[in-house]
């Protein structure tokens, strides 16, 4: 065998990465039915079906835990995606997304840790690892080794959830060293970023440029067809602004200056670059200057990155409206279905409506303050999952863009498929949202029945009770109570707008 000179670099603060060394945690997993009362229990009146959903999700979920083993060198318990016995970077990140609801009852935010832990020393964390044997599933140069990048995301909404800088600390300097390594091995000559169908997370949207010299099919999957695409450009804006957030709330000064001069040029890029004034869209960029003209939901990452201009913000999001394009009977399609590519039954990603991408939409609305919208389409969405769900009694992996329908999809598939009866479910449909670092609670409420939640956390050590007496109409002041063993605020906003605050009883 010949010997190749070593090129391979190591990052100057991987050494301060507390997850390498760590002793693996091979305590016994939870078994469902011994923690359910740690779980935050829904109420709505009327809707005995919301909370059948609620607590099957939560009993799949409790089905898919694995812990570490001598073979695969993980370092902490965590919640297997189901899919093929691999764990996801992708998937991780949105199960955790419903997880902080029941972290009284399991930390599923440990379950990064075990991407953390495979850390090589150059910052490279790999997508996808085996459960059996702990190894990557692809070389860290292939180009569908890793993303996408939203782990820092991930982490700092459990900050906002539970207040913990000591998670904090530790997370930084992995997340800040993988980001470097993405800026140096996943963007171009101009500061933009590419990756792959693989490396995106939606496999099979057709996002190819032509003249690749490879089957066109295969290289939007397994290749970065030469362009800039635009989800991975607004994911490494919100990673920018996420570590810069952990970074001020540490009063860490390392890596400040370069994440501020990085997300201010991706920024003017992207606004520069991706964004059509034309057609009012962002679109992946040809190398030949031109763009894809394919609207997938990759685009609004802008909205969740902070990335788009006020002005630019209405015509942007009124794809989400157009009844040609995202508003179909069940929203919103990762596919527009203007495209040539829409399949009517999902396609998978070609129209496929998936819990993650959904909620990923959500999350953006709310950043621009479009409430409305927002609840709109939650409700929408919820209502699609819900009469699945009645007819098969199951979720399922994505789901059908025309009708109330599996798409091309696993069963009982929780699976991101949980973020819809758990977190959409409190955070949409009850209204509820925990900013724990602010002692704060924001709840919209648009229901008139009697309907709140028990034992939600609002930090590691404290829950609250919050109750909405019954009402004759959405325009009528709500009656809430608040319990809590600690000092919170809770902003009701009701009838488009009006609000008031409620403390807390002990």
């Amino acid at each position: 065998m010949p010997e190749y000179l070593n090129v391979y670099v190591e990052n100057e603060r991987y050494d301060d990465n507390p997850f390498i060394d760590r002793k693996p945690d091979l305590s016994e997993l939870p078994k469902f039915d011994e923690v359910k009362d740690k779980l935050p229990e829904p109420f709505w009146d009327g809707h005995p079906d919301s909370i059948e959903a609620y607590y099957k999700a939560w009993r799949i979920a409790f089905g898919n835990l694995g812990k570490p083993t001598a073979e695969n060198g993980f370092v902490s318990p965590y919640i297997d995606a189901a899919f093929n016995g691999h764990i996801f970077m992708w998937d991780s990140c949105f199960m955790l997304m419903f997880g902080k609801y029941g972290d009284k009852a399991f930390s599923f935010q440990r379950t990064l840790d075990n991407f953390y832990c495979k850390q090589e020393p150059d910052g490279f964390i790999g997508r996808e690892y085996s459960e059996e044997n702990g190894e990557s599933i692809f070389y860290r140069l292939d180009p569908v080794s890793t993303g996408p990048e939203i782990m820092d995301w991930c982490e700092w909404q459990y900050y906002k959830c539970f207040g913990d800088r000591k998670r904090l600390a530790d997370v930084y300097y992995p997340l800040l060293t993988y980001h470097r390594w993405m800026r140096m091995f996943h963007t171009w000559r101009d500061g933009s970023y590419w990756a792959s169908g693989f490396g995106c997370g939606m496999d099979n949207l057709p996002r190819r440029d032509k003249f690749t010299g490879f089957d066109d099919f295969d290289s939007g999957i397994y290749f970065h067809s030469f362009m800039s695409w635009v989800d991975a450009n607004f994911q490494a804006i919100l990673s920018c602004e996420n570590l810069l957030n952990m970074a001020h709330e540490l009063g860490e000064d390392y890596g400040v200056e370069e994440l501020e001069e990085e997300k201010k040029l991706l920024i003017g890029y992207v606004n520069e670059k991706l964004w059509s004034k034309d057609d009012a869209y962002y679109y992946d960029l040809r190398r030949d200057g031109s763009f894809l003209t394919q609207k997938t939901l990759a685009s609004y990452w802008g909205l969740l990155a902070g990335a788009v201009p006020e002005d630019r913000a209405d015509s942007f999001i009124a794809h989400l409206e157009n009844e040609k394009e995202f508003k179909r009977p069940h929203r919103v399609p990762t596919l527009s279905a203007d495209s040539g590519d829409y399949d009517p039954d999902g396609g998978y990603w070609n129209g496929g409506v998936w819990a993650p991408t959904v909620y990923m939409v959500l999350r953006g609305l709310t950043r621009y303050g479009r409430h409305g919208l927002a609840a709109e389409i939650a409700e929408n969405h919820y209502e699609n999952v819900m009469k699945v769900f009645n007819e098969t009694g199951t979720f399922w992996e994505n789901y059908a863009p025309e009708s109330a329908a599996p798409g091309r999809a696993q069963k009982d598939f929780v699976g991101w498929t949980g973020l819809v009866p758990i977190t959409v479910f409190i955070e949409y449909i009850l209204g509820i949202t925990v900013e724990s670092e602010k002692d704060l609670i924001i709840w919209r409420v648009s229901k008139t029945e009697r309907h709140g939640i028990k034992k939600l956390s609002v930090d590691r050590d404290s829950t609250v009770d919050l109750e909405c007496a019954a009402r004759s109409s959405v325009s009528e002041k709500p009656a809430v109570t608040v319990k809590c063993d600690k000092d919170i605020t809770v902003k009701v906003i009701y009838d488009g707008g009006k609000s008031f605050t409620v403390g807390s009883e002990r």
